[in-house]
C-alpha cells in the first residue's frame, strides 16, 4: 500500500473517532462545569439545553435579519430598503419589477401626483456635465451561479438649475451655493474608520453639488481627500477646535475656515441617536484620531451633553455671530426638537435682534449612526416628520423663514422620503446611514465595539481591510446620483419643474381608516406675528 494511502486512512480514523467521541467528552465536560458555577442559573438546572439557548439567543438576530423578518418587517431598516439603496449604490438601477412590497393598508404618507405630469425635457435641471463612475452589470443569475461585471459609466448628475440653486448664508462673506439637495449627514472620523471616510469623501467629490458633514470629531485628510464640499461641525467637546486644555480655539477654527473645501460650519446641540455626550471607546482612539482631536491616545471619550460657552439662546447666538466673523463663512446649528417651545425660542430672538443661524438641521428622533443608550434613541426627541413642521411653522410665524435654511435628517434613505421631508418644510436633506449602506454596512449592529465585519464603523485594520476604498467609492458616488434623479423623477409625477417647488399640499397622509388628509389643511401655513407685537419682521412668501 502506498505511503500517502496510509496517511490517509490515518487521518480519516481520526477525524472518525475524533466526530465520535468529542461530542459526549465535550457534554460531559459542560455537564459538570456548568453544573457548579454560579453565573448562570439555567445552565446550573439544564446545562446542555443551556447551551444550546445561548446559541440560538446570539445567532438570533442574524436568523431574524436573514430567515424569519418580512421583507417590510427589519428594524431599524427592512431588507426593502437595504435592498433600494445596494441597488442605486451598486447598479445605479432603482427600477423594481411585478409592484411594490409596502403594505398599503396601514397608515402612511403619500405623495399627491398629478394628473398632468411634467414631461422630462420641461424639468428645470443641469444635466449638463457628466459623473464619470462604474457600476455593475448583472450578465447572468442562476439558482446557485451569479455573473457580474463592473464598467465604467457617464451618469447624468441631475443638479439643480443655477436658478432653483440654495444659497446658504447669502450675507456672509463666502456663501455656500449648493446644486444638489441631499448630502451626507455628520459621521465622525473615529466612529468611521478611514476607509469609510475616505470612500465617502472621493464618492461625493465625484458626484458633485452635495457635501460631507465631519461629525463632532474634527476635520481629517480623509475628509478632504476626495475633494467633496464639507461641512465641519464643532460638537460641545470642540474636538479639532480646542486648546489641550479644552477651552475653544480661535486660531483652529480660522485655520479651517481658510480651507476652499470647508463651506460651512455647524454647532451640533444634539442629535437623534443621542442626545447627550458622545462616547467614544478608546479602542476606536487611534494616536492618529487623537491628535486630530486633542486627545491622549487609546482612551475612552465622553463629550459633554453641552456647550460651556453658553447657556441659553443669545448666548448661542452671540457664539454663532463671531465664529460667522471669524471664519466669514455660514454657520448653523443641529439640533432635536421635543416640542415648539424651543423652536419658538430660538425664532423669536431672531426676528427681534435680525441675528441667528444661515442653517438649522433638524435631526429626527429616529437618527442612529451613533451608539447611544435605548431609553434616549426610543423615547427622547421628536420623529423628523413632527419636527420638521414644527420648525418651519415657528420659522414663519416669527418671520425669520427667508433667513434661515432646514435641512432634515432621519431615516430619509430614499427619494420618496426625502421628497415627503421637503414638502414638510426642508430645504436640504441629510443621510447617514444610507451613505454608510452604499459603501458596505449591512446592519450588523456592531458599531460600538469597533469590530464592523465589513470595515465601515471600525478604526481596526484587520476589519477594514474588508473595505476597498478604490471601489466604495463609486457607490458613493452612485447613490448620490440615484437620490438627485430619483426626487426629479417625484417632482415631475407631481406636475413640478424642480424638487425645489415639493410643498405640503404634495402630501397627503392615509390614516388606518383610509381617510386621506392633505397636509397643508392639516398644517396650513402660518401667518406672520400681527403688527405691534414688537417681534414681528418682514414674513417669508408663503408657497
Amino acid at each position: 500500500m502506498p505511503v500517502f494511502v496510509e496517511y490517509a486512512l490515518i487521518v480519516l480514523a481520526v477525524v472518525v473517532f475524533a466526530a465520535i467521541i468529542a461530542p459526549p467528552v465535550i457534554a460531559f465536560y459542560l455537564y459538570f462545569f456548568d453544573r457548579k458555577q454560579r453565573q448562570h442559573s439555567i445552565l446550573r438546572s439544564y446545562p446542555i439545553l443551556g447551551r444550546l439557548r445561548y446559541l440560538f439567543e446570539s445567532i438570533g438576530p442574524e436568523m431574524r435579519q436573514y430567515f424569519f423578518d418580512e421583507d417590510n418587517d427589519g428594524k431599524p431598516f427592512s431588507r426593502v430598503q437595504f435592498a433600494e439603496v445596494v441597488k442605486s449604490s451598486k447598479y445605479l438601477e432603482r427600477l423594481i419589477g411585478f409592484g411594490s412590497k409596502r403594505d398599503f393598508e396601514k397608515p402612511g404618507f403619500y405623495l399627491r401626483n398629478s394628473m398632468f405630469p411634467t414631461l422630462s425635457t420641461d424639468l428645470r435641471v443641469d444635466n449638463s456635465s457628466r459623473v464619470y463612475t462604474r457600476r455593475y452589470v448583472t450578465e447572468e443569475e442562476g439558482l446557485f451561479t451569479r455573473k457580474e461585471h463592473s464598467e465604467e459609466f457617464a451618469a447624468e448628475p441631475w443638479l439643480l438649475a443655477d436658478d432653483d440653486a440654495v444659497v446658504v448664508g447669502p450675507e456672509c462673506r463666502t456663501p455656500f451655493v449648493i446644486r444638489g439637495l441631499v448630502g451626507m449627514s455628520a459621521m465622525s472620523y473615529g466612529s468611521l474608520g478611514d476607509h469609510a471616510i475616505r470612500a465617502l469623501s472621493w464618492g461625493l467629490g465625484m458626484a458633485g453639488g452635495t457635501w460631507m458633514n465631519t461629525g463632532e470629531g474634527g476635520l481629517s485628510p480623509h475628509h478632504l481627500e476626495g475633494g467633496a464640499d464639507i461641512i465641519a461641525q464643532i460638537g460641545p467637546a470642540k474636538f479639532g477646535y480646542r486648546d489641550r486644555d479644552g477651552t475653544f480655539s480661535w486660531v483652529e477654527l480660522r485655520k479651517k475656515a481658510a480651507m476652499p473645501q470647508v463651506k460651512a460650519f455647524e454647532l451640533k446641540m444634539a442629535q437623534g441617536a443621542k442626545i447627550r455626550g458622545g462616547h467614544l471607546p478608546g479602542a476606536k482612539v487611534t494616536p492618529e484620531i487623537a491628535e486630530i482631536r486633542g486627545l491622549e491616545p487609546y482612551k475612552d471619550v465622553d463629550s459633554p451633553n453641552r456647550f460651556h460657552e453658553f447657556t441659553d439662546v443669545p448666548g448661542m447666538v452671540d457664539f454663532i455671530e463671531r465664529i460667522r466673523e471669524e471664519g466669514g463663512k455660514p454657520v448653523g446649528v443641529k439640533l432635536v426638537l421635543g416640542d415648539a417651545t424651543s423652536m419658538d425660542e430660538l425664532a423669536a430672538y431672531m426676528a427681534s435682534t435680525g441675528k441667528g443661524p444661515d442653517f438649522i438641521t433638524i435631526d429626527g428622533g429616529e437618527g442612529g449612526s451613533g451608539a447611544t443608550y435605548s431609553e434616549l434613541a426610543d423615547s427622547v426627541g421628536l420623529p423628523i416628520h413632527s419636527a420638521l413642521v414644527i420648525a418651519d411653522d415657528s420659522l414663519r410665524r416669527y418671520g425669520v423663514r427667508d433667513r434661515v435654511k432646514l435641512i432634515a435628517s432621519g431615516k430619509l434613505l430614499t427619494p420618496d422620503r426625502m421628497a415627503v421631508a421637503l414638502g414638510m418644510g426642508a430645504d436640504l436633506v441629510n443621510v447617514a446611514r444610507g451613505f454608510m449602506m452604499s459603501v458596505g454596512c449591512i446592519g450588523a449592529q456592531q458599531c460600538h465595539t469597533n469590530r464592523c465585519p465589513v470595515g465601515v464603523a471600525t478604526t481596526d485594520p484587520r476589519f477594514q481591510q474588508a473595505l476597498v476604498v478604490g471601489e466604495k467609492k463609486y457607490r458613493a458616488a452612485n447613490y448620490v446620483v440615484a437620490s438627485r434623479h430619483g426626487l426629479y423623477t417625484v417632482a415631475a409625477a407631481l406636475g413640478l419643474r424642480s424638487p425645489t417647488e415639493i410643498r405640503r399640499e404634495h402630501v397627503v397622509y392615509r390614516d388606518d381608516r383610509g381617510r386621506v388628509h392633505n397636509l397643508a389643511e392639516w398644517y396650513p401655513y402660518p401667518a406672520g406675528l400681527p403688527t405691534g407685537s414688537g417681534l414681528e419682521s418682514s414674513p417669508a412668501p408663503i408657497p
